[in-house]
């Protein structure tokens, strides 16, 4: 029986090196028959966490009525999460970093992921997404969640950069094995 996976992409470029990493995951998760959801969140309007603590007190409903609300409600129902970006200044893009920290708004009640995953491509070299690495692996740990998979794609300046490399397969190898049966 498939598994629902939750995307949330982080680049504010379409058909870049980003989208075509998550597209190969997608490709393998789905040829597995895992039902997969891609929100990408450059395009939605998503406001910061205010810290007021209204999801705490309505069960999950964030206080700000923007398009988290679809987000958060596919969250709900996920099992894997994948977090995708290209990396600026050593981190995950301002866009991907306002989603995650709106997630706050499920830590009462919690979440059924038990999986993540992070896909990230870069200008410069691999290394330069070890802030990125270390705040995922941060969340996993927090969240109690498996890391089912990093992968860093180094040195793509331009959208097409990625064409024919090998983080395109491992991507669409990724999907395909990030479950468990």
């Amino acid at each position: 029986m498939g598994k629902n996976i939750v995307i949330l992409s982080g680049s504010p470029r379409k058909n870049a090196t980003t989208d075509r990493l998550v597209a190969a995951f997608v490709e393998g998760a789905e040829s597995q028959g895992h039902a997969v959801s891609c929100f990408r969140v450059a395009d939605m309007k998503i406001g910061g966490c205010k810290a007021c603590r209204h999801c705490f007190e309505e069960q999950g409903v964030c206080v700000q009525q923007d398009d988290m609300s679809s987000i958060l409600q596919e969250l709900r129902k996920a099992d894997v999460l994948v977090f995708a970006s290209p990396i600026y200044y050593f981190s995950v893009s301002a866009q991907l970093k306002l989603a995650i920290d709106r997630t706050y708004a499920l830590l009462k009640e919690g979440m059924p992921i038990k999986r993540a995953a992070l896909l990230a491509t870069c200008g410069d070299e691999a290394e330069a997404a070890a802030g990125a690495v270390s705040t995922f692996r941060l969340i996993c740990k927090y969240m109690n969640w498996e890391e089912a998979g990093i992968i860093i794609a180094p040195g793509l300046y331009n959208p097409n950069d990625i064409e024919g490399r090998e983080e395109l397969e491992q991507a669409k190898k990724l999907g395909q094995n990030i479950v468990w049966s």
